[in-house]
């Protein structure tokens, strides 16, 4: 039998399934699974590694062995720190595949994860879950060992699903795109299972669990997201900046690139609303004499090679170009780093710019805090 008992500090288990997770140089906006949840977790599980009185922290993942994707991917242990590693377990496939197709795979998942737990020294104290498919490993595994549950939503089935009626989105539709039922149904045993939810905003409280049938409003709290203020912080006078090569590709785009940048920054999806952006700015001949508008909408060598959602708003995005005749005034670099990404926002502050996110709906816009900083 497993020890439970910590005998010098916590150790703390994170489950994150989907996506691509390593510990440096997330490839953020790949796709709709490559978003915020990835940078999220890698920060978090480095914070609490921090924290005194916490003896180990592991984030778990899903191993990918795919030579469509970087070979760090299928490396099953991946150590970040003496008390902080990612660990990568079978499920499935080798290939890289998205959310929605990972579902019939989490039982696989849940299996390998209590194998390798077995094997360890002693048993992690807690499980904290993140999103609804690591929700219901999680369940499974506070099942079978008495683990206590927290879980992180992330995103919710029930909220996307009542989006998706409304902008006339068949049901038909929806279960074959998104596998709604499943995640709905591992969202709601999650909620009956965890001994606490966290949530970034009382409004995911108020306005989206309340959908469900297992909400629970008193084992809920709120603990906004933070960002990294070592990374993201005003310019600093004499420091070199590592986004030259951005500002070169900027010039590529732009006609006068000493105007003020107005700055977006997410993934291309749909609900990121980056191409009414657009559009408002195409309106806008004065706001066009005034300042530069810069999306930076994830990387991209062939948009032809892109999945379906990212093709059309990329697509739509030059054509908005196109029909307004923003040659010179729209920058949509193809390339960048994540080690960019906070020199990203220097950029637009030191042209005495503006960042935007026009998100239909945001969880919570971690971007937000990163201009702000």
């Amino acid at each position: 039998m497993v020890d439970t008992a910590g005998p010098s500090g916590l150790y703390i288990l994170l489950i994150s399934v989907h996506g691509l997770i390593r510990g440096q140089d997330l490839e953020l906006g790949r796709d709709a699974d490559t978003g915020g949840q990835t940078k999220y977790v890698v920060e978090l599980a480095k914070a609490l590694a921090r924290q005194k009185g916490v003896e180990r922290v592991d984030l778990v993942t899903r191993l990918v062995d795919d030579d469509h994707v970087s070979p760090d991917y299928a490396v099953p242990i991946e150590k970040l720190a003496e008390n902080l590693q990612i660990v990568r377990v079978k499920a499935g496939p080798n290939e890289y595949l998205p959310k929605e197709q990972l579902w019939p795979h989490m039982d696989s998942f849940a299996d390998h994860l209590s194998t390798w737990l077995a094997e360890q020294p002693r048993m992690p104290d807690v499980v904290h879950t993140h999103y609804a498919d690591a929700g219901y490993v999680g369940v499974r595994l506070s099942n079978l060992t008495g683990l206590p549950l927290i879980h992180t939503g992330h995103s919710l089935g029930r909220d996307k699903y009542r989006r998706l009626l409304a902008v006339g989105m068949g049901i038909d539709q929806i279960e074959q795109r998104y596998h709604m039922q499943a995640r709905i149904s591992a969202e709601e045993d999650t909620l009956s299972c965890a001994e606490l939810v966290i949530t970034s905003t009382r409004n995911e409280i108020e306005s989206q669990y309340e959908l469900y049938d297992y909400y629970t409003p008193e084992k809920m709290a709120v603990i906004p997201p933070g960002t990294d203020l070592e990374q993201f912080h005003p310019p600093v006078q004499g420091q070199p900046s590592l986004a030259q090569d951005f500002q070169d590709t900027l010039s590529l785009f732009l006609r006068e690139p000493a105007k003020p940048m107005i700055l977006a920054l997410s993934r291309p999806d749909e609900r990121k609303n980056i191409v009414s952006l657009l559009e408002a700015y195409g309106q806008s001949k004065r706001l066009q004499e005034l300042a530069n508008l810069v999306i930076v909408a994830g990387n991209r060598d062939d948009i032809r090679e892109l999945n379906d959602g990212a093709q059309s708003v990329l697509t739509e995005l030059l054509w908005v170009i196109d029909f307004f005749d923003l040659y010179g005034h729209v920058a949509l670099p193809k390339h960048h780093s994540s080690e960019q990404v906070p020199e990203i926002y220097r950029l637009a502050a030191a042209s005495r710019g503006v960042f935007v996110n026009p998100a239909l709906t945001e969880p919570f816009g971690l971007t937000l805090l990163e201009a702000a900083a």
